[in-house]
């Protein structure tokens, strides 16, 4: 399984390394940061990844900027934590206060699953390979 970098961090936050489409066998996504030709349209015209006030950070996350949280952050924020307990909020302060590599620490510790060490899906709620339930912490 490929190790995740800061490349698979999209800007608003989404680990992208636990993206269901990044993850699947078929017609996968190279993530959010990946200028790619076969991306779908929605991920090639997304507001966040296209957003002026972001192009004028210098991290490239949306933590930096000055309308942080934005409304367009504060919608994917709500769904991913009430749907699948990521908080894309929580994912940026914890990369501003924290740095990246603990950041990617984390995430490798949080999506791994304890049984098989399968990486697991932000969208699923168990492992693919073994059926083990994935934790519902966000602050594990």
């Amino acid at each position: 399984m490929k190790r995740l970098t800061k490349q698979d961090i999209a800007p608003c936050g989404m680990n992208c390394g636990v993206c269901m489409a990044f993850l699947r066998k078929k017609n996968t996504c190279s993530g959010c940061r990946v200028k790619s030709l076969d991306k779908p349209n929605y991920c090639v015209n997304c507001v966040v990844v296209n957003c002026q006030y972001l192009a004028k950070t210098k991290s490239g996350f949306c933590y930096e900027c000055e309308k942080f949280p934005c409304r367009r952050i504060k919608q994917l924020d709500k769904r991913y934590s009430t749907k699948y307990g990521m908080s894309m909020i929580d994912n940026l302060v914890f990369i501003e206060n924290n740095g990246i590599r603990e950041f990617l620490k984390w995430q490798t510790k949080k999506y791994k699953c304890p049984k098989c060490g399968t990486r697991i899906s932000t969208h699923r709620w168990e492992c693919p390979e073994c059926r083990e339930p994935r934790k519902n912490n966000i602050r594990e």
